[in-house]
């Protein structure tokens, strides 16, 4: 066969694949918002959820959501970051750093599930937590910490060795060098991946069966004193995320209107994921315009 030929062949095969599996991407967002958005109102994103009668919302499930994204993140990003400096700035290139790399590799793949299960056990049972906010975010921050290390790694090592030498020839030690030359030069990237792990943190379900719990209490957001169990701060209450409550919908179909609010939430999540990526590649552009061109 002509050389040409099998190039146009293999690159038209090529193409053939990645455009199905666009479509076939395209085609179950598409869906999941079409059904969704008619039954999304102030009313669904703000009211509480009701099980027995129609007209409930995702209010409180929107709430914990969020509210877990960023505990999670309080807790997971710093461990993360100073994870990243050791193993791309300081640490030796030894079989010891080898089987840290491999075992984050390995742990980032795990089954969220397995990480609920080993939360439910640990945080749970164990720490005597109970099925509480507090339980999901050290689960999610063990599911999100692999990922993120990895990524804030990648963006260290992505930094052209020569701001490194620079730093060392003005006479800063090491550390200065990290702080002021090499973080500031890998913040678009940085962010990029806090951002895209808030997409994956913010979709998970499974782990958070096990350790947030499913059930939603009546809070009471005029009552800020996180000791109290009606208050929306509080991270030892239960608290039935987003993603949670799709399942449950699902899952007991008890709601008279269960498809209507199982697709408007539905949608709402698939929105939210989307819009942290979009933002998170705008973010990173934004950011490495202005860190290089000023």
């Amino acid at each position: 066969m002509n050389p040409k030929t099998a190039n146009k062949i293999a690159t038209g095969v090529l193409y053939g694949t990645a455009g199905t599996i666009v479509l076939i991407l395209a085609a179950l967002l598409g869906y999941i918002i079409v059904t969704g958005l008619p039954h999304i109102s102030w009313h669904f994103l703000t009211s509480p959820s009701k099980a027995f009668t129609a007209g409930g919302g995702i209010g409180i499930q929107l709430f914990n959501s969020f509210y877990l994204l960023v505990l999670t993140l309080l807790i997971s990003f710093p461990i993360a970051l100073g994870a990243g400096i050791y193993l791309n700035e300081y640490a030796p290139k030894n079989a010891l750093t080898s089987l840290i790399r491999t075992a984050i590799e390995i742990l980032s793949s795990l089954p969220s599930v397995v990480v609920g299960l080993f939360g439910f056990l640990i945080f749970v049972v164990q720490f005597g937590f109970g099925f509480s906010i507090l339980s999901g975010a050290f689960s999610l921050t063990f599911f999100n910490l692999p990922l993120l290390t990895r990524s804030i790694e990648e963006a260290l090592a992505a930094v052209p060795e020569t701001q490194r030498e620079g730093g060392l020839a003005l006479g800063l030690s090491r550390w200065e060098t990290v702080i002021y030359i090499i973080l500031p030069a890998a913040l678009p990237s940085i962010l990029t991946g806090v951002i895209l792990s808030a997409g994956r943190i913010f979709g998970e379900a499974a782990a958070l069966i096990y350790t947030a719990g499913q059930s939603a209490p009546a809070l009471d957001f005029a009552n800020w004193n996180p000791f109290d169990i009606s208050s929306p701060l509080n991270p030892m209450r239960p608290a039935e995320t987003l993603a949670v409550h799709i399942w449950k919908i699902n899952s007991e179909g008890i709601m008279p209107d269960a498809k209507a609010v199982s697709s408007g939430a539905s949608a709402v999540l698939v929105i939210a994921v989307l819009l942290f990526n979009l933002s998170a590649r705008y973010i990173g552009r934004r950011l490495f315009k202005k860190i290089n061109c000023g």
